[in-house]
């Protein structure tokens, strides 16, 4: 799993692309805090290398936690910037700083 962070010169964005190796998955989406959790609004695409690839425009100077759902399992990014607890999942969530 990798996430690629693009901070962009001409107007308050950072681009972020999330990618998951999943060559057996039907469905990857990426739900977090900037999305309300909602895994509609942002799945990501299989590429033809079976990896799920997504860009998602967030704010800087923030935070978000998010996860993965891989065919409906939750699951961390391991390349996160941190990880916080989550009391209503009884779990971590992936954490990212921009």
């Amino acid at each position: 799993m990798a996430i690629k962070k693009q901070f962009l010169k001409s107007k308050p964005v950072c681009k972020v692309t999330f990618t998951v190796p999943a060559k057996k998955a039907n469905n990857v989406a990426v739900v977090g805090t900037f999305n309300k959790w909602n895994a509609e609004s942002t799945l990501l695409k299989k590429l033809k290398n079976g990896s799920f690839k997504g860009t998602v425009d967030l704010e800087p100077n923030n935070s978000y936690e998010f996860k993965y759902i891989i065919d409906g399992n939750y699951v961390n990014e391991e390349a996160a910037d941190a990880f916080a607890w989550n009391d209503y999942a009884n779990s971590d969530n992936s954490v990212i700083n921009l």
